[in-house]
C-alpha cells in the first residue's frame, strides 16, 4: 500500500487507537532515514524543513517545526514566521509561548502544537530539569493546562517527563493529541530524539531515551581513520612515495625537447 502524509484530520481520527512514532531529526539524512523506516511524525529545525530538498527526501513525514517563546517575539512575529514555514512545507508549528500566542496562530487555521510538563525553556517555573506533576495538585494543574491548550486551538501538545499514570488519565479525558516524551504509553505518540536512538548524544542521556545504535563509536573510528590517512599522506610526501607517475600528467618527449630548446639561455 502506498503511504501518504497524514492530515490533521487523520491524526485526530487516531486518538485512542494506538500510538504513533515521532522523532526529533536534525538533518536531511536523518529525515530520509525516518521516511524510509516508516516513522509517522518528525520535529525538524526550520532550516531543514524549509530546505529545497526536504520534501524530496521526506514526502510522507508529518513535519513539525517551531520556535520557543524566547525566540518568537510578538504574537504577530510568530504568526508571520508560522506562515513562512507552512508555505515552505511544514505541516504544523510548535509553540512554547503563552496561550494567547497559540490562539492567535490557531485562529488563522495554522496547526499548533503546545508543550506541557517539563518544558526546558520554561523549566525555572517548575523547579528545573526534572519531572513535573508528581502530586495530585500538580497533576490537576497539568490537566487544566492541557485543556487550556485545547480551548486555545492547539491540536496537540508534547507532554514531557510526567508520571505515566498522570499522562494516561489526562489523555483519556481530552480530545487534544498527547505526544509523549518520557510520559509513558498512554498517549497518542512516542517521541524520542534521533541523536539518542543513534547514540550520537555525548551529553546527558535522559531516563526516557533508548539507544539502538552506537554511531558515536563509529564516528570516533572514522575520525581516527581520517587522522591515520592524513599521516600516511604526510609520510608519502616526505619519502617521495607521492606523487607517483599515475598521479601526474607528462609531456610527449618531442614536445619537452622543443620546450627546453625554446627556453632562452641564462
Amino acid at each position: 500500500m502506498t503511504r501518504t502524509k497524514p492530515t490533521i484530520a487523520d491524526l485526530r481520527a487516531r486518538k485512542g487507537k494506538g500510538q504513533l512514532t515521532m522523532l526529533r531529526v536534525m538533518s536531511l539524512e536523518e529525515a530520509a532515514a525516518a521516511e524510509d523506516a516508516g516513522i509517522d511524525i518528525v520535529s525538524v529545525p526550520a532550516e531543514i524543513v524549509t530546505h529545497p530538498r526536504y520534501r524530496e527526501v521526506a514526502p510522507t513525514l508529518f513535519s513539525m517545526t517551531g520556535q520557543t517563546h524566547l525566540e518568537a517575539g510578538t504574537r504577530d512575529d510568530y504568526l508571520r514566521w508560522a506562515c513562512k514555514v507552512m508555505l515552505a512545507g511544514a505541516d504544523a508549528v510548535y509553540c512554547s509561548g503563552g496561550l494567547g500566542t497559540v490562539e492567535h496562530v490557531a485562529r488563522e487555521h495554522i496547526p499548533v502544537v503546545g508543550h506541557v510538563g517539563l518544558v526546558p525553556s520554561r523549566a525555572t517555573w517548575t523547579g528545573g530539569m526534572k519531572a513535573v506533576a508528581k502530586t495530585a495538585q500538580d497533576a490537576m494543574a497539568l490537566l487544566d493546562e492541557v485543556r487550556a491548550y485545547e480551548a486555545a486551538g492547539a491540536f496537540a501538545v508534547e507532554i514531557e517527563v510526567v508520571p505515566v499514570e498522570v499522562a494516561s488519565e489526562i489523555s483519556r479525558r481530552v480530545g487534544i493529541l498527547l505526544w509523549s516524551m518520557g510520559a509513558g504509553p498512554g498517549c497518542d505518540a512516542q517521541y524520542l530524539f534521533a541523536e539518542d536512538i543513534l547514540g550520537t548524544n555525548r551529553g546527558h542521556m535522559p531516563r526516557h531515551s533508548k539507544v539502538y545504535r552506537n554511531f558515536a563509536e563509529e564516528y570516533d573510528r572514522l575520525q581516527a581513520e581520517r587522522v591515520a590517512a592524513f599521516r600516511e599522506f604526510i609520510a608519502d610526501v616526505a619519502s617521495s612515495a607521492y606523487p607517483e607517475d599515475k598521479h601526474v600528467v607528462k609531456m610527449l618527449p618531442e614536445e619537452l625537447s622543443a620546450f627546453k630548446a625554446a627556453i632562452p639561455a641564462d
